[in-house]
């Protein structure tokens, strides 16, 4: 690695090394290379192309899918002496036009676009009037037509290599398996660019799914016994229940805010702008809400619904725990999860290859919420990777057991053919249960062999059954008959005793065990005064306040848990933490200094 490199990493971002592949990243970019970039969330992709821009000649252009996203970003590089700035909507024309002079006059380093306006005559022809230092390709993911959060704008970013084909491209992710890769690689042109995968581990990210069973209060419960104080994102998938849920939250007495699409422009502003700098705040949202946040220290992500995919799941819960410190990603799941899922495809007005890849996707998440090994070797596995058990799962600190369900799945595989294949999951209970109801004896119901055959049983058993074969593929949802149950060709051999299938039982002790082994945070506490480190965060938190910023982009946590730990009494001390370059220390070294030596002791 390069001298060059090394002194813009300490003198500009306050590192003094950089961590797994981002120096291979840094001096191919730097040395003109296109990179397709795969670092999970919090691995430290941005600096993959900030150091570089900071090292190559001309102005780096960063393609942003969202304007938080851009604004936090140019506040953030602000406070590190970058001359950085953006261009979207927010702008007034005059603003637009001191932007573009400065980027003609060659006095900025970075300039964050929005892809709709990159791909504008107007942009592509200012850009062609200098030269730009290299284009970086945020989100990239975006660009895979299958994807969870595709934006058709990326599509035509392929114009970057036609008209600037000397300059070099890095295109960042956290998300993608092997498919979504040849996709962006094909799509951006990148086939002569070097990939660079990092692992897609999050260690601090302990994966729990529940079975669903009155999940407000079950989420309630969550958070009110792991993290009663934390910022939190909780993920439902209609407006209607966002807005529901979090009026619920708020009167449990929790602050918690509503974030959708059908929320005027202003009022998510505000929401997002109170979650970036508030802290203890939980947003309810629907996916809208997620790709733009920087927020370091969400300490927990919830699933109130499934998503649609494990690069969904993924992306979603990697907006948690950030700074490296213990999250959780929690998640509560059920048939009828399954079901609307079903329904989303069927109904969907893509192609046949979309229904098909989608259902495939959906296939590959319910076998991580039914897997009884453990969640995270699974969901590596998924992103090609291998892993070993990582211990620090639901399944891996209280392992359900597995138990021969052939006999069960028969009875209920038979109550779906003798039913006719045309009933929900709930009325198929009822029949195998020996329920008596107007409905049971309008269809005559009560007079199958299946009828009552299922009755040493509980509702709860039963519907974990339904969805456990559902998910093994044995049954399936058609919406033509309004989501009813009905038998694939796999389910001949169960019924016919050739086939056994085993199926998870959780245990009952699983939310006790996993209170009771919590894991701790990878930041060490020792040798902090609690007292200080909450004396820096409320100078930290009144700094924010004066310049109008979310307060990690003066100093993250774990900078100031250093401060505290280590109290240095001069500028040069200083400058030895982490996370203090030098305009950071120009800035705020005398305040800092001063508070801590006058702290007792």
């Amino acid at each position: 690695m390069s001298e060059a490199a090394l002194k813009v990493l300490k003198e500009v971002f306050g590192h003094a090394g950089f961590r797994g592949a981002q120096a291979d990243i840094v001096q191919h970019v730097a040395g003109g290379g296109d990179a397709l970039v795969l670092m999970p969330t919090g691995g430290g992709k941005s600096l993959c192309y900030q150091v570089p821009a900071l090292l190559r000649s001309g102005t780096a252009v960063v393609v942003s899918p969202l304007i938080a996203l851009m604004q936090d970003q140019v506040a953030a590089m602000t406070q590190l002496g970058v001359r950085a700035a953006f261009l979207n909507s927010t702008l007034d024309l005059e603003q637009v036009r001191e932007v573009e002079r400065s980027l003609l006059d060659g006095t900025l380093d970075l300039l964050y676009v929005a892809p709709e306006r990159l791909n504008t005559p107007r942009c592509l022809d200012l850009l062609s009037h200098i030269r730009p230092a290299l284009f970086a390709i945020d989100e990239a993911h975006c660009v895979a037509q299958w994807g969870h959060d595709f934006r058709p704008e990326y599509l035509q970013l392929s114009v970057l290599h036609e008209r600037f084909p000397d300059v070099p491209r890095i295109a960042l992710t956290a998300t993608a398996d092997p498919a979504t890769r040849d996709e962006i690689i094909d799509r951006l042109a990148l086939h002569d660019a070097r990939v660079f995968v990092s692992s897609f581990d999050r260690p601090n990210i302990r994966y729990t799914i529940v079975d669903k069973d009155d999940a407000r209060k079950q989420l309630l419960r969550f958070i009110r016994t792991e993290h009663p104080d934390d910022a939190g994102i909780v993920y439902c998938l209609s407006r209607k229940k966002v807005d529901e849920t979090a009026e619920w939250l708020v009167a449990q007495g929790l602050k918690a805010l509503p974030y959708h699409a059908g929320m005027d422009a202003a009022t998510r502003a505000a929401h997002q702008a109170r979650f970036q700098r508030e802290e203890g705040l939980i947003v309810v949202a629907t996916i809208a809400f997620g790709m733009g946040i920087d927020k370091p220290d969400v300490r927990f992500v919830a699933h109130l619904d499934l998503p649609r995919s494990i690069e969904g799941y993924y992306q979603e819960t990697g907006r948690a725990g950030r700074d490296g410190g213990a999250a959780d990603a929690w998640m509560a799941y059920g048939l009828a999860d399954v079901v609307q899922q079903r329904r989303f495809i069927d109904q969907s007005e893509g192609s046949e290859a979309f229904r098909r890849i989608s259902g495939s996707k959906l296939d590959a998440l319910l076998g991580l919420c039914e897997t009884a090994q453990c969640r995270r070797v699974h969901l590596l596995a998924y992103f090609g990777e291998e892993g070993a058990p990582c211990g620090n799962c639901d399944n891996c600190l209280s392992p359900p057991e597995t138990w021969d369900a052939s006999v069960a799945s028969q009875k209920a595989l038979s109550a779906i053919y003798r039913t006719g294949q045309r009933f929900g999951a709930g009325h198929l209970i009822d029949v195998l249960r020996g329920k008596d109801g107007e409905r049971i004896r309008q269809w005559a119901h009560d007079q199958l062999s299946v009828y009552g055959i299922g009755k040493a049983e509980d509702e709860h058993h039963w519907r974990s059954v339904f969805r456990q074969l559902v998910a093994l593929g044995l049954a399936r949802v058609d919406h033509e008959s309004y989501g009813a149950l009905v038998l694939t060709e796999a389910a001949r051999p169960v019924l016919r005793g050739e086939r056994t299938v085993m199926m998870r039982r959780i245990p009952e002790r699983t939310k006790e065990a996993a209170r009771r082994t919590r894991s701790p945070s990878p930041v060490s506490m020792e040798g902090v005064d609690a007292n200080l480190l909450a004396a820096l965060k409320a100078w930290r938190l009144e700094e924010a306040r004066t310049q109008s910023v979310p307060a990690y982009v003066i100093l993250h946590d774990s900078t100031l848990v250093e401060l505290a730990r280590q109290r240095p009494d001069d500028l040069e001390g200083l400058a030895d933490i982490p996370g203090f370059g030098a305009r950071k220390v120009e800035r705020y070294g005398d305040a800092l200094v001063e508070l801590l030596g006058g702290f007792g002791g």
